[in-house]
Order: C-alpha cells, then structure tokens, then sequence
C-alpha cells in the first residue's frame, strides 16, 4: 500500500515539475522577446540620436565652407530646420508619410498624433531623416537668402515634398510594390529618397535664387569665395561621418547582426570617396585640395546610403570611388555649365551622388546586382526610383521656390549680402571681437 501511495505521489510530483518546466520554457521565450524588443527599441534611439547630432555636422559643414559674415545666419537655418521640421512632420508629415495609402501617393491616416500609428521612437527616428533632406537645401542656397524665406521652404519640405515622397517607398507605397523581372526598388536608408530630394530641391532653389555677389566674373567663369574655416569644416565633416553609422545602420530598425556589414560599408564607401577626391584633385589642380577631398568623403557616403546593406564591401569601395569623380567633375559642371553657385558642394554631394549611389545597387546588389548575374531588372527599377523622385523634386521645388520669388522674395538686398546675413537679418555677428573680411 505505502508502494502504491509513494508511486503515486512521484508521479503527481513529477507532473507538476514538468509543467513548471514548460511553462519556464514558454516564460523564458517570452523574455527573450520581450529583450530583443527593448534592445530593438534602443538601438533605434541611439541611432536617432546620431542622425540628430548630423545636424550640428551640417552646421559646421556649411558656416566653416561659407565666409565669416554669415556664419550666425548659417546655424540659425540649421536650428530652424530641425526645430520647425519636427513639429510640421509631427503633425501631418508622419501620417503623410506613413498613414494608410491612399492610391499609392499618400498617407491617409494618423494625422495630429501619429502615435496612433507608430511608436514614438520611430516617429522620433524618421523625423531627423526629415530634418535632413531639408538642411541640404541651406548650404547651397547660404549667404544671400532672406530667412523668412527659408523658413517657408523648410516647413514646406518637411510638410509635404518630402513626406510624400518618402511614403512612396518606405510607407508602402507605389514604388515599394513596382517588380521587374523579380526585381524591386533599392533605397536601404535614402541616397535617393532623403539626399537627392534634398539635392534636387538644392538645385531649384539656387538656380533661382543667383549666384553670390562676385561669384562669376563678365567672361563667365567662376571665380572662388573660399570659406572662413576649414577647421570648421573638417570638424563638420567628421561630425557627419560618426552619425552616418546611425544614419545606415539604424536603417535596419533591429540590433542584429547585418549591422556590422551596414556600417562597414558605410565607412569604406566613405574612406574611398576621400582618397579618391584626393588623388583626382591633386592631378587636375596640382595640389591636393582640402575641401574637395572633405566633399569627397560626404559624397562617398551619400552614395553608398541606398545599398549599404546590398552591396560586398569591396563593391562599396568601388562606389565609393566613383562618388569620388562624380562630386569632381559635378562641382565643375555647375559651375561651368550651369552657371549656378553652389558655396558648400550639396548639389554634386547629394543629388548627383544620391542618384549615382542608388543606380549602382543596380549592379553592384549581390542578390539582383548586374555582376552577379541578376540582369537588367534591378538596373531598370532603380533608374525608374531615381527619375520618378527627380520629377517630383523638381516640379515641387520649382513651384515652391517661385511662389516664395513672387511674394515675399528669394533674396537679400546688395547691401544686406555685402555686410553679411549676421548683421542684416539677425542684427548680431558670429565674430564679434574680429575685423570681418566683406
């Protein structure tokens, strides 16, 4: 009898153990979920974090790279981008972005609160995307813009131009379902959709606005203004660099183990983009010149921003430099063809760079790419991608910026410009204490 009780007794026991055990398994899956998702959760804030601090790179990038009388002028574009960006995307840019699609243009859904929609720091992460596709805009438009009239610009750019665009790829929209051949758009954290949106609009913008008192001479060739700091601007370029890895690799959305490859990439792309500027500014111009070779970095990772996940790594270096002759002979062509006065570089940095960046996942994807045998599907969807956000861009900012010509006005007075933009639209100068060269 006491055999029979003790039996039982083991068997009760041993079931209740090993439905404890079970439960203990499916409690420890739940944390484990629960652990990717707080690590998932912070990873993205982290990078958020870095793609903000890129604002303070853009800053130095372009005060260092335009003259001293302009430098206050310069940060104040900078803090007003990010800073009227964040509440507009907020309000009706995340939702235009990311909300339920409507025919493939737009969102729909989620304006006013777009927690509703996404979780804060994603919404926290896409907007200092948008504040960067409007901050391009500043270097390329610096030293003889009124300041209310970037101000209309950058409230535009992040309300609409960009939300619009981006919803057609990163919010589900029409190109995110366009196939060829098996073939879909490439754009892993926005050479296209965030740079050359920002490149685009850059060139509408200075085409109308004119060149910079003093720029061209009567024959038509450029004659250098040569910025205040070039300290400053290495400092901004470096500062850049060091977010681009959250740019990049945040992109993922997830801490896992693509990063590593994402963010090497990001850095040869970079690193090769330097040394190839370098080396082609020393035989076109028998010095090797500081910020072009500054630029060249910045066009190295611009390009490779669209296939940092999608290439090798030595596919990255070759992007890396091709982005270098492209900024080179881009900066040329501006100037020379075109006639337009670009003072920091943004427009070949990225527009032409974002654009070439992202055509060239087309061959170099290692799952698609035309070298490793995936034809011309890839290629083709990524040109239609490039074109189709080049009209828009285009269209948008040439009806933006000639409503702004036509109303309030584009530009600053002769006399405001030769004083600086400190004085005449701040009243206050960046180098109080020092003589400024006019």
């Amino acid at each position: 009898m006491k055999k029979k009780v003790f039996v039982i007794v083991f068997m009760v026991v041993l079931t209740v153990l090993m439905v404890i055990a079970a439960s203990g398994g499916d409690t420890a899956q739940e944390v484990s979920d629960d652990a990717q998702s707080n690590l998932d959760t912070l990873w993205i804030l982290i990078a958020a974090v870095l793609v903000f601090f890129m604002q303070a790179g853009f800053a130095m990038v372009e005060s260092g790279f335009t003259r001293a009388k302009n430098a206050s002028n310069i940060i104040m574009k900078n803090i007003m981008d990010f800073g009227i960006g964040s509440i507009l995307f907020f309000v009706a840019g995340f939702a235009l972005m990311y909300g339920d699609s409507v025919a493939g243009l737009f969102g729909g859904t989620g304006f006013i609160n777009p927690t509703n929609i996404d979780t804060p720091v994603n919404i926290l992460f896409q907007t200092v995307f948008c504040a960067t596709a409007a901050t391009i805009v500043s270097g390329a438009m610096a030293e003889r813009t009124k300041f209310v009239s970037y101000l209309i610009y950058s409230a535009v750019i992040s309300l609409i131009i960009y939300p619009v665009a981006g919803h057609w790829f990163w919010g589900g929209g029409w190109l995110s379902q366009l196939q060829i051949g098996g073939a879909g758009f490439i754009d892993f954290a926005g050479s296209t959709l965030v740079h050359s949106v920002g490149g685009w609009s850059a060139l509408i913008g200075a085409k109308l606005l004119g060149p910079r008192i003093g720029k061209f001479r009567k024959d038509g060739t450029a004659n250098a203004i040569p910025g205040h700091n070039i300290t400053l601007g290495a400092l901004g370029v470096f500062i850049l660099w060091f977010g681009w890895f959250g740019f990049n690799a945040g992109s993922e959305l997830a801490a896992d183990q693509t990063l590593g490859h994402i963010a090497m990439t990001t850095n040869l792309a970079a690193a090769m983009g330097a040394v190839s500027v370098m080396f082609i500014s020393w035989m076109r111009y028998g010095k090797p010149d500081v910020s072009m070779t500054l630029n060249g970095a910045l066009a190295g990772l611009v390009a490779i921003t669209a296939g940092c996940a999608a290439v090798s790594m030595w596919g990255a270096i070759i992007i890396g430099l091709v982005a270098g002759v492209v900024v080179i002979f881009g900066v040329e062509f501006l100037e020379r063809k075109l006639k337009i006065d670009d003072p920091v570089g943004a427009i070949p940095v990225h527009g032409f760079c974002g654009a070439m960046g992202t055509l060239l996942v087309g061959v170099f994807a290692t799952e698609g790419g035309l070298l490793y045998g995936g034809g011309f599907g890839l290629l083709a969807v990524q040109a239609i991608g490039i074109l189709a956000y080049m009209v828009w861009t285009l269209i948008t900012a040439f009806i933006l910026f000639k409503v702004i010509k036509s109303t309030v006005g584009l530009r600053v007075s002769k006399e405001e410009e030769i004083m600086g933009l400190d004085l005449g639209e701040h009243g206050s100068e960046s180098y109080s204490d020092f003589v400024l060269k006019m």
